[in-house]
């Protein structure tokens, strides 16, 4: 978590990929508590994200984090709980760690919205990232976390991600559910 924290303060001012952050040194306590349970209760005891922090789409509710949707309309917005998603990624051990970029609603092949701005390409700072995702991509690409969530209609994950040398994996529709089923 350390390193990933390194380096999200050395380049996200530059590249502005997540734009939501957690606390510090709340997040070095919940990897630190991570690695205990690790270490008392075995591998078996912990799930396939265990202790990995994870970058959230702005376009998924997080309970007490700060949920725009990249709009104006939401700059405030703060859920009481967890999209099925993030809590999905909570349950296989990932710890969030902030937000990242979208154009408002997701609707857009660049990441730029008026709450938060541009997120630029780290290979040249003057071309575009691609989007939706992109602030999940180039948080990938600068090495800010290891594993980020995103979503996709139309390429806004595999447009950005091939722009920036990652992999963007789309699951086939209705693979992973939206909502819990009634």
């Amino acid at each position: 978590m350390s390193a990933h924290l390194a380096q999200i303060e050395r380049v996200n001012p530059k590249v502005n990929a997540i734009v939501t952050m957690l606390d510090g040194d709340e997040l070095l306590e919940q990897a630190s508590a991570s690695d205990d349970v690790l270490v008392n209760e075995g591998p078996d005891a912990v799930g396939p994200l265990h202790g990995l922090p994870v970058g959230i789409k702005d376009l998924q509710p997080t309970a007490g984090i700060r949920t725009t949707y990249g709009s104006r309309i939401f700059r405030d917005f703060v859920p009481n709980e967890d999209s099925l998603t993030v809590q999905r990624y909570k349950d296989a051990g990932a710890i969030v760690i902030g937000k990242t970029n979208t154009p408002e609603f997701g609707a857009g092949s660049q990441t730029f919205n008026e709450v938060f701005g541009t997120t630029l390409n780290p290979y040249d700072l003057s071309k575009t990232c691609g989007g939706s995702s992109g602030g999940a991509s180039v948080a990938l690409a600068c090495g800010m976390m290891p594993i980020a969530q995103g979503s996709d209609f139309g390429g806004s994950l595999r447009n950005p991600a091939a722009w920036l040398n990652v992999v963007g994996m789309r699951n086939s529709i209705g693979t992973v559910p939206v909502h819990p089923a009634p």
